[in-house]
């Protein structure tokens, strides 16, 4: 089994421009081999849903499918949920 497989996924929903995304994966770059980062573009068609939920609050984090934060990354949110998360999968 690949290590790949086991490791989180942090959706990110974004759409272009967006500082406030840019900035927010540089905030999370330390952390990048510890999640499969997902980008979804809620401008695209197929994202309309989710546009509609998050055209004012993005950039939007799900983990593992489930909301996480908004706005601006909260560090010490994400530290303890992804903790959480690796935990689970042990």
């Amino acid at each position: 089994c690949s290590a790949g497989a086991n490791k989180p996924v942090l959706t990110l929903f974004t759409k272009k421009p967006c500082p406030l995304c840019d900035e927010a994966k540089e905030v999370l770059e330390p952390y990048k081999r510890r999640f499969i980062l997902q980008e979804v573009d809620i401008t695209l068609p197929e994202n309309s849903a989710w546009y509609d939920k998050y055209k004012y609050d993005i950039p939007v984090f799900h983990l593992n499918g489930k909301f996480l934060m908004k706005h601006r990354v909260d560090i010490q949110k994400f530290e303890d949920q992804l903790r959480k998360v690796e935990l689970e999968r042990e």
